[in-house]
């Protein structure tokens, strides 16, 4: 095995970091980088950049999807591939994604720079749009790239009117011919992304990464909810046909339907839009936002069941009318049993103890189970938080978890599996 303190370049890593997190900062210390913005196209050619200074070569895919690949001495093989995300929610973190798109370019450089031989060809992909902070439908990059979206997510548009067919237009890439960049089963020998835990299981055991086990997985839905229109000072309020009132009620049975059960289930209304959203006007309509999780598809597909009916419940009591659409439906995953099983034997000869662990959030690992076997470790964030200006990894963990990333991915690319 080799030893880590030679080659991997903890400096280098921080640096880059730093320097990523410079592009769509604000003044607070949030990230704001939504993808197929200009700030998006800012940080893909940084990376590039870093790519081909790792001996990668580079391509864009029409999903957005930066790919930057090393050959090996038999072509013919599956790749192993590393990857995660650049872009952000609103006033993001520095870590959330980067460090899985920066720690696969460090495994590369090593490699580049040791000349390592490898049997397999290695892929560090930056993945397009995996928060789905400016067009609904996280997850599509990778989604893309597993044959998974929908022709008409190409017109979903953002807050400004533009659809994603004109962004990714506006990119320089063809989405008239984003079905040639389906990637099929037996491309890739497997799949292995690093991400901070964006919670606090790791900080609480001391451990500076864990090794995940399962994913659960995110079912994103928008209800929307009708009534009558009119004036605040007016209308009696035994004559009202009032969405927002609705909207809460709804809100807070949620919260009870997903509260106390014994699977991890978790309930979330993220976003609430009121039409027009004046302060003396009864609004028309409302719009709000559902995200269900679970690692039992079983147990999360009975609540959202539940939750479709009592939204129907408070709108027959209260003389409303809704619609509810599915954005993004994810089935709970388990990662490769060999994976976890190399990245256990790597952890140990690192001195790491990695524990095993559950997968709250979605990660682009979850998508690429479509078609090969993943791996995903995760690193401790500060006070378990993220997607804040506050999300911090400190230098040391995120290095340790390259280590284990690179020690993981020498196992495939040396076909020692």
């Amino acid at each position: 095995m080799l030893k880590q303190k030679s080659q991997i370049n903890s400096q280098r890593i921080s640096e880059r970091i730093m320097e990523l997190s410079n592009i769509g900062k604000h003044k607070n210390g949030g990230v704001t980088r939504k993808a197929l913005t200009k700030e998006d196209r800012l940080a893909q050619l940084l990376i590039i950049k870093w790519m081909k200074q790792a001996g990668l070569h580079v391509r864009i895919d029409n999903y957005g999807n930066v790919i930057g690949r090393k050959e090996s001495i038999y072509n013919d093989r599956p790749a192993v591939a590393i990857g995660s995300h650049l872009d952000t929610i609103p006033n993001g973190g520095f870590f959330d994604g980067t460090i899985g798109v920066i720690g696969g370019i460090e495994v590369a450089q090593v490699i580049h720079d040791e000349g390592i031989e490898i049997s397999h060809p290695l892929e560090v992909i930056v993945f397009s749009d995996e928060e789905g902070a400016r067009f609904k439908g996280a997850l599509f990059g990778s989604r893309g790239m597993v044959g998974k979206v929908k022709k008409e997510e190409l017109y979903t548009k953002d807050t400004h009117g533009t659809n994603r067919y004109s962004a990714l237009e506006a990119f320089g890439l063809q989405p008239n011919f984003i079905h040639h960049d389906i990637r099929k089963k037996g491309e890739l020998k497997v799949f292995l992304e690093m991400h901070i835990e964006q919670g606090p299981y790791l900080e609480s055991q001391n451990k500076p990464v864990g090794i995940v086990v399962g994913l659960a997985g995110p079912v994103w839905l928008t209800v929307e909810v009708h009534g009558d229109s009119g004036h605040a000072g007016t209308v009696p309020m035994s004559l009202r046909r009032d969405p927002m009132a609705g909207a809460a009620e709804m809100i807070l049975n949620i919260e009870t339907i997903c509260f106390g059960e014994d699977t991890p289930i978790v309930g979330t209304v993220g976003s609430i839009k009121a039409k027009p959203g004046v302060a003396n006007v009864i609004p028309e309509s409302v719009e709000f936002t559902v995200d269900i999780r679970d690692i039992d598809s079983d147990s999360r597909t009975e609540k959202i069941e539940e939750i479709k009916e009592m939204v129907m419940k408070v709108c027959n009591k209260r003389g409303l009318t809704t619609e509810i659409k599915e954005h993004l439906h994810e089935d709970p995953i388990d990662c490769a049993e060999h994976v976890i099983d190399t990245m256990e034997k790597a952890g140990a000869k690192l001195k790491l103890s990695p524990p095993l662990m559950i997968s709250g959030a979605a990660h682009d690992a979850m998508v690429m189970s479509e078609i090969t076997d993943v791996g995903l470790l995760f690193v401790r964030c500060y006070d378990g938080g993220s997607h804040n200006e506050h999300e911090w990894a400190e230098i040391t963990d995120i290095t340790k978890g390259v280590a284990l990333l690179l020690e993981t991915t020498l196992a495939y690319v040396k076909n020692r599996f």
